[in-house]
């Protein structure tokens, strides 16, 4: 994870930083209805994404069973869950963000982090290695830029089955979906159903 230089200037809530980029590079693996696939359906094809992606440190050679499968896809739900809090989801709170809060938490704790002090500031890293040491990164990922004050800047596109994940570079932030196309999706849906609704009943000749 990338440390915070002392007296170095606070990014732009709108600039996606490499934190940024590991949260949303391991939520956006999920299946969706517009024909992403689920790249962590089982081990082999969660090591295989991990080989593609040298930022969480494990390797080329790493080897993840079914059940490291089932961790990830776990500990992505629960993140998921918490980004569409931040897009106000209602289907997202009350329980089912407690349930994701608690997840997390029990995560947390069997895979703690290490701070690394230096002149130049402090890093968080996962002391453990293996696949243990993704869930680390994802974790100290979401911890350094949550310490920022913006962590509710990072969101899932209100448009479902979307819920693909993204930074919110509005100036008030405000965004609740991930590209225009998903807003425009939403906005015909309602439209659509106001229209059931509003002209449902046949009128009488």
């Amino acid at each position: 994870m990338s440390s915070t230089p002392a007296g170095s200037p606070r990014p732009s809530p709108r600039t996606v930083t490499p934190t940024v980029e590991t949260v949303l590079a391991f939520v956006n693996t999920r299946a969706d209805g517009s024909g992403r696939e689920e790249l962590f359906a089982d081990g082999d094809a969660f090591a295989a994404w991990l080989a593609a992606h040298e930022e969480f440190g494990v390797g080329r050679e790493v080897v993840a069973t079914d059940a490291d499968a089932a961790v990830a896809r776990e500990l992505r739900d629960a993140l998921v869950t918490v980004l569409l809090a931040h897009s106000g989801d209602e289907e997202s709170l009350g329980e089912p963000l407690s349930r994701a809060e608690r997840h997390l938490r029990r995560v947390g704790a069997l895979y703690p982090l290490a701070p690394v002090v230096t002149a130049g500031g402090v890093e968080l890293t996962s002391p453990q290695a293996g696949v243990e040491r993704v869930f680390g990164a994802v974790l100290a990922a979401v911890t350094t830029f949550a310490q920022s004050g913006d962590w509710g800047r990072v969101k899932a596109c209100r448009n479902p089955p979307c819920h693909f994940g993204f930074l919110d570079r509005t100036r008030n932030g405000a965004g609740l979906y991930c590209s225009t196309g998903c807003g425009s999706q939403v906005s015909m849906r309602r439209h659509r159903q106001r229209q059931r609704r509003d002209g449902g009943a046949p009128s009488e000749a």
